[in-house]
C-alpha cells in the first residue's frame, strides 16, 4: 500500500489540544489528515516505507515514461498552512530531523512548499551530482532574504554571498585569491596556529589551577563552548584583520562577548524569517525582524570599527613604503591583503569581510564540540588519531603545514564530524537547463536543495553510518561509502565555484586546534548517549556536552 502513487491530496482537519507556541499568527493547533503522492501524514506524522527499506533510485512507471514534476512526492500544496505548521510543531528548531523523516516516509526526493519558499529535496549522491552538473557558470544558491533585505535598507553593499551572476563570478574570482588560494593558506597559517597554541596554554593553567589529580596527572571537566566563541572569534581576527583581540586573557572585552550574541541572534533568528516576506514584517515591526536587524546592525557595527583600524595601520605601514603582497612584507591578514591590493572598493571589502566574520564564528566553533565530544567517547579513535598526531608533529620541526599533510586522520576526523553533525542542513542550486532526478523531471530555475543531514546518515551511502571513522575518508576509493557514482558525500562547505568561501580557514582552524588539543590532553566524557541536536540556521547541541580534560 505504501507504495502507491495517489496523484491527489486531501487533507481532514481536526481541531486539538495541544500547546501551542506561535511567533507569528497565534493560531489554534490542528492534527491533519494527509494523503500525499508516495505516502501518508497522519495526525501529522508522515507514514511510508517501513525503516530500512530502501530509498534508491525510483522506476519508471508500466509506461517507461519519465514523470511529471507535479508528481513528485510532496508533504502539502499549501505553503501557508505548511507554515503554520511548522511554528506549531516546532519544526524550525528540528528542520534536520523533519528532513530525514520526510525522506524515510516519500523516498530520495520530495517537494515541500513552506510560506514563500518552494524546493525540491534530494538526498542521494547521484542526484547531487546531476544538480551539480546543470549550476552553469554562475551558480545560484536560495537568496536568505532577510539578510539581502537588511543590506537594501540600511544601504550596505552586499557581498558574494548575497550576490549572484557575473557580478558575483568578478567579486568572488579575487576574494579567493586571499582566502582559498594554496598561497593564501600559506600565509595565514601561521596566525591559526599561534592561536590554537594559545588557546592549550590558556587551557593548562586552567587544568592546573581548577583540575582534580595529582599535579602532572590532572583533569578538569567544564562545557568547552564559551571557550570555544572565543577561541573562533580570536582566530578569526587574526586571520580578517591581521590582529589580536585577547579574548584568552582573564577579562576579555565585553564588545566581543556581545558580537558572539549578536551572531548567535542573528542564526537564530534567520529560518522563520526565510518563509516570509521580510519588507511585510518590517512594515509591521514584527518583533522577529527588530531582533535580526539589530544583531546585523551589531555585527556590522563590530566589523566596521575593526575595518577603520586596520585602514589606518595600512595607511601608516604605506607611508612607511612598504606594500601588502611585496616579497618579504609582513602578512597584514586578509582585510591588509584586499585593501594593498586595490582591486575591490572599500565598501565591497567592509560587505564581504562583514560576511566573512559573521559566518566564521558559530560555523567552527560547534563542529569542535561536537568533535570534542565524539573523539570523547570514541577513546580508541582519540588515541588512534593522537599518535599520528605526535609522529607528524614531531617530523615537521614546528612547521604546521607539515604536521597538518602528515595527520590525514585529523582533516578526516573534520569530515566525519561534518558529515554526522553538518552545519547548514542543505545546499541549494538552481539548475539552468531542464533535468531529471529519481525519473522525475525537474525544469530549469527550480530550486533544488540537498539536504545533508540525512545525506550523512544514510545506510545507502555510508556503510555503518552511525559510526564515528574517520578512517572512511582516508583512500582514493574511500571505504565504508555505498552507493551509486563517486563523490558528493561530504558537501557541509558547498561545492565547485560556489563553495563556502571561508572554507580554507575553517578547515585549518579546526584542524589546527585539534592538532594541539591532542598533543596535551586526553579526552573522556561522561556519557556516551547520543547528542540531542537543534538547528538555527547551522546545526548545533541543544545542550553543550561537558569534556574532560586530561593532561597528558
Amino acid at each position: 500500500m505504501r507504495s502507491m502513487y495517489i496523484r491527489v491530496t486531501v487533507c481532514i482537519r481536526a481541531q486539538g489540544t495541544r500547546g501551542s507556541r506561535n511567533l507569528l499568527c497565534g493560531a489554534a493547533p490542528q492534527r491533519a489528515l494527509c494523503l500525499t503522492a508516495a505516502g501518508t501524514v497522519v495526525d501529522g506524522k508522515l507514514e511510508g516505507r517501513k525503516r530500512g527499506e530502501s530509498t534508491g533510485v525510483r522506476k519508471r512507471g508500466v509506461d517507461g515514461r519519465v514523470r511529471s514534476f507535479e508528481e513528485i512526492p510532496h508533504t502539502g500544496r499549501n505553503g501557508w498552512v505548511n507554515l503554520v505548521k511548522f511554528f506549531r510543531e516546532d519544526r524550525f528548531r528540528h528542520l534536520h530531523k523533519h528532513m530525514e523523516r520526510t525522506f524515510n516516509a516519500l523516498g530520495p526526493i520530495y517537494r515541500e512548499h513552506v510560506g514563500t519558499q518552494s524546493s525540491v529535496n534530494i538526498m542521494l549522491p547521484s542526484d547531487i551530482g546531476e544538480l551539480f552538473r546543470a549550476e552553469g557558470l554562475h551558480p545560484r544558491r536560495m537568496t536568505l532574504q532577510p539578510w539581502a533585505t537588511h543590506r537594501e535598507i540600511r544601504q550596505h553593499s552586499k557581498g558574494v554571498f548575497l550576490k549572484n551572476g557575473e557580478e558575483w563570478r568578478a567579486d568572488r574570482l579575487l576574494f579567493n585569491k586571499e582566502v582559498m588560494m594554496t598561497s593564501a593558506v600559506k600565509c595565514f597559517l601561521p596566525l591559526l596556529d599561534e592561536v590554537a597554541r594559545d588557546f592549550c596554554r590558556m587551557l593548562r593553567v586552567r587544568v592546573d589551577r581548577e583540575g582534580r589529580g595529582e599535579e602532572r596527572k590532572r583533569s578538569l571537566t567544564l562545557d568547552p563552548s564559551p571557550d570555544l566563541f572565543r577561541f573562533a572569534l580570536e582566530a578569526s581576527c587574526h586571520v580578517i584583520y591581521g590582529e589580536r583581540i585577547g579574548l584568552f586573557s582573564s577579562s576579555p572585552s565585553m564588545e566581543s562577548q556581545k558580537f558572539i550574541w549578536a551572531v548567535e541572534e542573528m542564526l537564530a533568528t534567520t529560518p522563520p524569517l526565510l518563509y516570509l516576506p521580510p519588507r511585510l514584517l518590517l512594515r509591521v515591526r514584527a518583533p522577529l525582524w527588530t531582533k535580526h536587524a539589530s544583531a546585523w546592525d551589531h555585527i556590522f557595527s563590530h566589523a566596521e570599527a575593526r575595518i577603520q583600524r586596520g585602514y589606518q595601520r595600512l595607511s601608516s605601514s604605506k607611508g612607511l613604503g612598504s606594500k601588502a603582497g611585496a616579497p618579504g612584507a609582513q602578512y597584514t591578514g586578509v582585510l591588509g591583503q584586499l585593501m594593498g591590493k586595490g582591486q575591490l572598493s572599500l565598501d565591497l571589502i567592509k560587505a564581504n569581510i562583514t560576511e566573512l566574520m559573521a559566518g566564521g564564528v558559530d560555523t567552527t566553533a560547534v563542529p569542535l564540540q561536537f568533535a570534542l565530544f565524539e573523539l570523547g567517547r570514541n577513546p580508541e579513535v582519540q588515541e588512534m588519531v593522537r599518535q599520528q598526531v605526535r609522529a607528524s608533529w614531531a617530523q615537521a620541526g614546528g612547521d604546521p603545514q607539515k604536521a597538518l599533510q602528515g595527520a590525514p586522520l585529523l582533516k578526516g576526523t573534520v569530515k566525519e564530524i561534518l558529515r554526522l553533525y553538518p552545519g547548514g542542513t542543505t545546499v541549494q542550486r538552481y539548475p539552468i537547463k531542464d533535468i531529471v532526478l529519481q525519473n522525475y523531471h525537474i525544469p530549469a530555475g527550480t530550486m533544488v536543495q540537498a539536504c545533508l543531514y540525512p545525506l550523512g546518515r544514510s545506510a545507502e551511502v555510508f556503510e555503518d553510518p552511525l559510526r564515528f571513522h574517520p578512517g572512511r575518508w582516508g583512500t582514493s576509493k574511500e571505504e565504508g561509502q555505498r552507493g551509486e557514482g563517486t563523490g558528493f558525500r561530504s558537501l557541509a562547505f558547498g561545492f565547485g565555484a560556489r563553495q563556502c568561501v571561508g572554507r580554507r580557514i575553517a578547515e585549518n582552524e579546526m584542524q589546527l586546534l585539534l592538532m594541539h588539543i591532542l598533543l596535551s590532553f586526553h579526552l573522556s566524557v561522561s556519557s556516551s548517549e547520543d547528542i540531542k541536536t537543534t538547528c538555527t540556521l547551522i546545526l548545533q547541541p541543544e545542550t553543550p556536552p561537558r569534556i574532560t580534560f586530561s593532561k597528558l
